[in-house]
């Protein structure tokens, strides 16, 4: 590693006194960035993780797809934006995070008719701030390259924590950086903040904001996410010939709001797998607003308390829900389940009078399924085990 210098260690001092934390993804260039800032003390005040994203397959695990394009300024605000959530998943939301992502093209030991040049970025909640810059190739050795842009990376770090202090970066005539801002907010930290209602993902991991949702929705906290709500979609949809997404409200009326790391533990389970949705609506009827025309999957025990006037404080209320729902064109596909020995189905509950149309029934023969998830919780911790009485 190259000596650290004066003004690099007064910079980095200065980074690590402001409190902010830092996920840091890199891929071809930027490695001395590190170095340099564990080799100050306090990095541990900044760096919550930093991965060298080398070989190709380990970037488009982070992106969820090859870019098209390893250095260019399209993947190194997708590295950014998966650095920040990353980070906001480490602290779970509490600290004021940033995605820090260097991709770079330098001297290599094969022939390569690409420049010399890397993109940096960093991403907040609201923004990406990307910087640009092509080396003048074959002025420098690669040791040299990469401090050209390892410095360039501190530099972008230093404007981003608000550290007043010169980057000096010794490059050549006709070498300049070029910086740009966008708009690119965390779609996630915006649903928790209320800026956002939904955000559909993709099984790649793509998130798209308030982003139309048709067919047919699951909803539950899936924790965890088991094989009854797979076999259940997947019954839907061949009932219903249309799609299933799955659910997960962020906000629930008996509990309290699921955090940023938790809400990304529980969307890990649906990666490579299924399209879910993020929302923030609890009940159906906030449900039917933001998907209508959607058919709603749900369960035996969820169907009972869905007509139960009790919960609306009284036939009224209750009916004056169920028909704004209709007025979203919504319906509801209701499966049996066990309950205390018996099983039960849409058959068994009393739906109000004028409100049959809303409800459909998944037969017995195309789904059952008898465990539920609150038993495979309990399944899951007596196979943990007793916590270890180590010295």
């Amino acid at each position: 590693m190259m000596e650290l210098d004066a003004e690099l260690k007064l910079v980095i001092e200065g980074i690590h006194g402001r409190g902010i934390r830092l996920v840091y993804e890199f891929a071809g260039a930027g490695s001395l960035a590190l170095a340099w800032l564990h080799a100050v003390p306090g990095s541990s005040h900044t760096l919550l993780e930093a991965t060298d994203r080398y070989a190709a397959a380990s970037l488009a695990e982070l992106l969820g797809q090859t870019p098209a394009k390893m250095v260019s300024q399209t993947t190194a605000a997708a590295m950014a934006l998966a650095a920040y959530r990353r980070a906001m998943r480490l602290t779970d939301g509490r600290d004021e995070c940033l995605g820090l992502a260097c991709t770079g093209a330098l001297v290599t030991d094969r022939a390569r008719r690409g420049a010399d040049h890397c993109w940096i970025a960093i991403q907040d909640r609201a923004r990406v701030k990307l910087y640009a810059l092509e080396m003048v190739k074959g002025a420098r050795g690669r040791v040299e390259e990469e401090n050209v842009v390892s410095r360039l990376t501190i530099r972008a770090l230093a404007e981003a924590f608000g550290v007043a202090v010169p980057v000096s970066m010794s490059l050549l005539e006709g070498e300049l950086v070029t910086t740009m801002m966008e708009t690119a907010a965390d779609p996630i930290a915006q649903l928790l903040a209320g800026e956002l209602q939904t955000v559909l993902v993709t099984p790649e991991g793509g998130l798209h904001p308030d982003a139309r949702v048709s067919g047919g929705i699951l909803s539950g906290s899936f924790n965890p996410l088991h094989v009854g709500h797979e076999r259940l979609a997947a019954a839907a949809a061949v009932m219903l010939n249309m799609p299933v997404a799955f659910e997960l409200p962020v906000l629930n009326a008996d509990k309290a709001p699921l955090g940023y790391a938790e809400i990304e533990r529980r969307l890990a389970q649906f990666r490579w797998r299924y399209t879910a949705v993020l929302s923030r609506a609890a009940l159906f009827i906030d449900k039917a607003r933001l998907y209508p025309r959607c058919v709603f999957v749900i369960g035996y025990d969820t169907a009972a308390r869905l007509v139960a006037p009790r919960y609306y404080g009284g036939p009224t209320g209750r009916d004056t829900a169920l028909a704004a729902i209709r007025r979203h064109g919504c319906r509801f596909l209701v499966a049996g389940r066990v309950v205390d020995g018996v099983f039960l189905s849409l058959d068994d509950i009393a739906v109000p009078l004028g409100f049959e149309d809303l409800f459909l029934a998944l037969p017995e023969a195309l789904f059952r399924e008898d465990i539920s998830s609150t038993e495979i919780r309990a399944k899951m911790a007596g196979l943990a085990g007793p916590p270890l009485d180590l010295p």
